[in-house]
């Protein structure tokens, strides 16, 4: 009897934004996958767990994913970089298996929400080509971005008014979501905040941006006033909402 794989958003970082879902499922898998992004650190997401529920006596799966740019597959250059990326995804999957192929449940938990530039995905497609009959479950969780604007107190968008999120450090064009959209989400922004600033400067925006770093953590962080930001308050866990 083949276990189930259930992957699990454990929002952005405040233990009670757990969802009792999430909770039970957690409760009830004997094997935890938790993702760190230094082979030598810790989890985030374990951390964020073992504030709302005891782990004792369940096995951690560690999984090292290197906060780096990453490409879908099959486009693109793929240099070292990648390639090692690859081999740290297989490791993990053969991990996962090995665990489901005993018949234990499994439990993979990511920050946020799964649907939603969520490493997991990089995973799925390993998994469905190993295993196209594997047993998996998506349970969704409070994503940074709706944490973000709740704690900012951002609408982001009322009526006909049109929404736009993108990862900054991959977007060539943001000028043009810009003008496009209503309320513009710039994830992962930390490394070209800068940039950011001066253009939004330059369009008359600055006014209506906010910036927020870890929100829902014990370290949040928030500047309705975006040219407050010191380089010393920038952070991987971060972006700014633009709202027209």
């Amino acid at each position: 009897m083949t276990g189930k794989l259930n992957v699990i958003g454990i929002g952005p970082g405040d233990p009670e934004l757990l969802t009792l879902k999430a909770v039970r499922v957690i409760k009830e898998c004997p094997a935890l996958c938790v993702p760190k992004g230094r082979e030598e650190g810790s989890s985030l997401a374990l951390s964020i767990v073992e504030k709302a529920i005891d782990l004792d006596g369940k096995e951690i799966i560690e999984a090292h994913f290197p906060m780096v740019k990453t490409i879908k597959q099959g486009q693109g250059a793929r240099g070292k970089g990648q390639e090692d990326l690859d081999a740290k995804w297989n490791q993990t999957v053969e991990a996962i298996l090995s665990r489901l192929k005993e018949g234990q449940n499994v439990a993979f938990l990511t920050l946020g929400d799964p649907t939603i530039y969520s490493t997991f995905y990089y995973l799925y497609d390993r998994l469905i080509k190993l295993n196209p009959g594997l047993a998996i479950e998506i349970i969704p969780g409070v994503s940074s971005i709706n944490a973000s604007a709740a704690r900012a107190k951002i609408s982001m968008g009322l009526a006909d008014e049109k929404i736009a999120i993108l990862p900054a450090n991959y977007m060539g064009n943001i000028r043009s979501a810009l003008e496009t959209f209503d309320t513009v989400v710039l994830m992962k922004v930390h490394k070209v905040f800068d940039e950011v600033v001066k253009l939004l400067d330059e369009m008359n925006m600055l006014k209506g941006a906010a910036y927020i770093s870890r929100a829902g953590m014990d370290d949040e962080k928030i500047f309705h006033n975006i040219k407050d930001v010191r380089p010393e308050d920038l952070n991987y866990f971060s972006m700014v909402i633009v709202r027209k």
